[in-house]
């Protein structure tokens, strides 16, 4: 089971779009700092998650965000989200 997943970081008023099998894990690597590229960020909130199947699902939609932009994602498919 893997999960692609949104963040908001309110410090930085940005989106972080990102994947992996343990959400609650990933979520405290980013708000302690361990992962370089939201450690600025913090504290990052989940806005988004979606469960999926294999790791390749999940590398496919995480792309697939990113090209789109996830705000843009989100307002594509009608999700509403309270920063």
């Amino acid at each position: 089971m893997f999960f692609v997943y949104i963040l908001y970081s309110t410090t930085k008023e940005k989106f972080y779009i990102g994947q992996t099998n343990d959400i609650d894990d990933r979520l405290r690597r980013h708000n302690s700092g361990q992962s370089l590229s939201t450690k600025n960020g913090a504290p990052w909130k989940i806005i988004y998650t979606i469960q999926l199947n294999s790791r390749s699902e999940a590398m496919a939609l995480k792309n697939k965000i990113k090209k789109r932009g996830a705000k843009r994602y989100l307002q594509d498919i009608n999700f509403e989200y309270q920063l």
